[in-house]
């Protein structure tokens, strides 16, 4: 495989320090303190739902998937999506987005949630969530939070306060 020829696959538990490493390069420190990031401290991605990039044996990309509920029902938060800069404007981000929300219809998830830019998602479907549909462990701009309904009303039971699938099942809501 040349430099230049893309693999993705499924994430594996080796690839976490490499993944943990392009999220910092993309989001630095502060990224702990965002809506999402504590959203996912309730509890572990979805690695069978979450996808690498690799050239020549190397991970350049990555997108995670996460169960979440709100309203008591089930949906998928996505991201982190993280590219590492060399390797940007190349098609990685776009083409692991797909495999994720495809991932995610062949796991029969209802909806895919993500907090993100609506110029760059909307083209595989997501749209921006009415303000107040739900809400997240801290503040988030409304314009930002965005899903893609993969079976028909999925989006009109999610609602309220968004929280990790396992603080559902122990019974822990912060």
């Amino acid at each position: 495989m040349s430099d230049d020829e893309i693999a993705f696959l499924p994430e594996q538990p080796g690839h976490n320090d490499i993944i943990e490493e392009i999220n910092a390069e993309a989001f630095g420190p502060g990224r702990f303190t965002r809506a999402a990031y504590r959203l996912r401290e309730g509890g572990p991605h979805d690695m069978a739902l979450s996808f690498v990039a690799a050239s020549g044996g190397n991970v350049v990309g990555s997108v995670r998937q996460s169960w979440v509920c709100a309203g008591g029902k089930n949906g998928l938060l996505l991201g982190p999506l993280a590219v590492r800069p060399a390797w940007k404007s190349r098609g990685i981000g776009r083409k692991l987005v797909e495999f994720a929300v495809e991932a995610a219809k062949k796991a029969n998830a209802p909806l895919v949630v993500l907090v993100g830019d609506a110029p760059y998602y909307s083209p595989f479907g997501f749209t921006q969530l009415p303000p107040g549909k739900i809400t997240l462990p801290g503040p988030v701009d409304p314009a930002r939070l965005l899903a893609v309904e993969l079976e028909d009303g999925a989006l009109q039971r999610f609602s309220g306060a968004m929280i990790h699938s396992n603080q559902r099942r122990s019974g822990r809501i912060y």
